[in-house]
């Protein structure tokens, strides 16, 4: 693993965070496409680093760290400036923003798997965490999830049909792989006992 600081998988993850600030930007003055598009650069950028970190040899400690802080920060900023009712045109097409229960069990699941991530390293020294399937799943739900929230804002068109489906899949999603990640990691945690 490469000690390097400046490498090119590094440079697009800080390129992927540089990008929130224009998002918000975007999703403020109501330019929903362009900020989709933004967006699926995030996205773009996210699996580009990850392959060339492997391609070329330059996975990093600081790569490790940064890589999923940027991707929580991008969907965590998403869920809650597209939870406000200002950023969208008047009137507000039925089922938008995104409710605040949504918003916040995303929340506190990427903050009940940060601080508990972090007990378990202070307490046992444990570092060994990855994602578990259910919560790779969550994610992307939500990422699909965002996408057709700033596609129904800007098309306005039958989004009382569709958008309550996306948030009870986006809560009930993001309620499971939290408590399955409970067992998840304590499995990984009892393996590396043995």
């Amino acid at each position: 693993m490469s000690s390097r600081i400046i490498t090119l998988p590094n440079l697009l993850t800080v390129f992927r965070m540089a990008l929130i600030p224009v998002f918000v930007s975007l999703l403020f003055y109501q330019r929903f496409l362009l900020a989709l598009a933004t967006f699926i650069i995030a996205g773009v950028t996210d699996g580009l680093d990850g392959l060339l970190a492997r391609r070329f040899q330059q996975q990093s400690p600081l790569g490790r760290i940064l890589d999923p802080i940027a991707d929580k920060m991008m969907l965590v900023t998403s869920f809650i400036v597209l939870s406000m009712r200002g950023v969208y045109p008047v009137p507000i097409p039925s089922h938008l923003p995104i409710p605040f229960w949504v918003t916040i069990t995303v929340i506190s699941r990427d903050v009940f798997i940060l601080v508990g991530a972090a007990a378990i390293n202070m307490v046992t020294g444990f570092r060994a965490f990855r994602p578990s399937l259910p919560g790779k799943i969550s994610t992307l739900v939500q990422i699909v999830a965002v996408a057709v929230v700033m596609l129904a804002a800007q098309t306005r068109v039958g989004t009382g049909y569709y958008l309550p489906t996306v948030y009870a899949s986006v809560f009930t999603l993001t309620l499971f792989s939290g408590i399955h990640y409970i067992f998840f990691v304590s499995r990984l945690l009892n393996e590396n006992r043995n």
